[in-house]
């Protein structure tokens, strides 16, 4: 018998499985029937099931109770929110630089984790304005809800309801405050932009006071609009006619809830010969609380105190306003520690899990607000699904308590969080 080389038994053993491979005597052999691409038909047995694909998280995520984090949600509601308008939840600016840092901060900061603390009762109750709430989680005020589900603000005012949950209401909401107020079950705070028509400010802001929303959030981080790509990205994947909801070709536009009744205009919406002066004509006009929304450094929060308003919130609008590249995170210490304490601060800008909220409170903030995630649970699923968001923020923030040591949000400190 002659001797072979290694790669001539290679050779003929590959011949000899392509051979076994296209003989019906395979499927004698238990265990080796070969998958059938076809019906099968001629070869009794040779037809078999295909191997079952493994679930995706659209198939693991069908309620929002199978959520397990806010990103469950982000996935799902990618394929049930038009593109468009998902792309819409999901822009920022140019490059996107400030919405990644606001969150690549939040993730360089760590929990300091302390030991052999009672943690077995956790008070997670902020006052604000004279109102206790029992979570610091606020609801961010967030435009055009009606476009990522049929019920819109009312589902999330309804979720706000049922978790007791501060919600603010976007000027360009896509439900009247009178309605939202209605579904939340008490006046909400309403997030105002000023136009630069002052006879529509005044009509709006006499609107919602009389509608009972006790705190008027000015927003004055969008003077002259945004270079929002990522929208105009997704707009370009979407082929449906939009023209129900926004203004065709030749149309008059579609005028938004709050400024129906009123002569605004579409030019009316910027705003960049607003100046500080602008806080002392909307306190001749109204005795609301004046919390002004979109602080990024102590100069502003000095000027903001030195102009007598009520609250400051320190906001980039989650990275979709400006492209400073500033984290609000970042820019929160020292603007807490110019406020000392004087008027409530709120923080918002890339906070996704309880252990961000941790370190918003950690670094300054009274309470922390969330926007997009709340609008992913909506997106997926409606109202249950902005509660379900609500639910895990709190469970997560309550972990993180009892991991630090803090059972209060009092004793939760600068000295509860370092950075890498």
């Amino acid at each position: 018998m002659g001797h072979h080389s290694p790669h001539t038994e290679i050779s003929s053993r590959r011949d000899f499985l392509r051979w076994l491979a296209a003989s019906p005597l395979l499927a004698a052999i238990p265990g080796c029937a070969p998958a059938s691409t076809g019906s099968g038909r001629g070869i009794p047995g040779a037809a078999i099931p295909a191997a079952v694909p493994a679930p995706t998280l659209h198939d693991l995520v069908t309620t929002a109770t199978d959520a397990l984090d806010v990103f469950d949600m982000e996935k799902v509601a990618e394929t049930t929110v038009p593109p468009a308008h998902f792309g819409y939840i999901q822009t920022g600016v140019d490059g996107e630089e400030t919405q990644r840092n606001n969150r690549a901060a939040l993730e360089r900061i760590y929990i300091r984790a302390r030991r052999l603390i009672d943690v077995s009762r956790l008070d997670t109750r902020v006052t604000l304005f004279g109102r206790e709430w029992p979570t610091p989680i606020v609801i961010a005020p967030c435009g055009s809800q009606r476009g990522f589900h049929a019920e819109g603000e009312l589902a999330t005012a309804r979720a706000a309801q049922a978790r007791e949950h501060l919600l603010a209401l976007s000027t360009v909401s896509s439900t009247g405050v009178e309605d939202v107020n209605e579904a939340r079950g008490e006046p909400v705070w309403y997030q105002l932009y000023a136009t630069s028509n002052w006879d529509v400010t005044r009509a709006v802001v006499e609107r919602v006071r009389t509608a009972g929303c006790p705190v008027v959030v000015l927003t004055v981080d969008l003077p002259g609009g945004s270079n929002r790509l990522t929208l105009e990205r997704w707009s370009r994947t979407d082929d449906r006619t939009c023209n129900s909801c926004h203004r065709p070709r030749g149309r008059a536009p579609t005028v938004k809830p709050m400024f129906q009744g009123t002569d605004y205009r579409p030019g009316d919406f910027r705003t960049p010969g607003m100046t500080w002066d602008f806080i002392g004509r909307l306190r001749e006009i109204t005795d609301q609380r004046i919390v002004v929304k979109g602080l990024m450094t102590q100069e502003d929060a000095t000027l903001a105190l030195d102009h007598g308003v009520d609250g400051i919130w320190v906001s980039n609008h989650g990275g979709r306003a400006e492209g400073s590249g500033q984290a609000t995170i970042d820019a929160l210490p020292e603007i807490a520690s110019a406020v000392a304490g004087r008027v409530p601060v709120i923080v918002d800008g890339g906070f996704r899990r309880g252990s961000d909220i941790f370190k918003g409170i950690a670094r300054g903030a009274d309470a922390v607000a969330v926007g997009r995630p709340y609008l992913w649970g909506l997106g997926a699923f409606g109202q249950a699904g902005v509660e379900r968001v609500l639910e895990i923020l709190s469970d997560e923030l309550r972990i993180t308590m009892r991991l630090a040591g803090t059972p209060t949000l009092a004793s939760i400190a600068g000295s509860s969080v370092g950075t890498g």
